[in-house]
């Protein structure tokens, strides 16, 4: 399996990205999937190496160039949201490695 590097971004990464951050590393531990995880601010964020972003739906336009899987949470305290938008990818790029 690969280990992942995974980005949380919100608009100054800090307070919301880091709440998604501590979310995904619970669904990560839970389904045990290895992945590195950190936090990003919006200016950063596109110049990052990364295997895969979660981000707001406000912030999502500057991974309009990026190749890597962008995932979109409405609510960054939600589990299930988090595992139903974001699992199968994460589990489909862990298996690549």
């Amino acid at each position: 399996m690969k280990n992942l590097r995974i980005m949380a971004v919100c608009g100054f990464g800090l307070g919301s990205s880091m709440i998604l951050r501590l979310k995904i590393d619970e669904v990560l531990k839970k389904h045990g999937i290895k992945a590195e995880t950190f936090c990003s601010d919006v200016t950063t964020a596109p110049g990052e190496k990364f295997d895969v972003v979660f981000t707001s739906k406000e912030i999502k336009d500057i991974f309009k160039k990026v190749s890597q899987p962008v995932i979109v949470i409405d609510n960054f305290l939600s589990i299930p949201e988090i595992e139903e938008k974001g699992l199968p990818i994460l589990k489909e790029l862990a298996n690549q490695g």
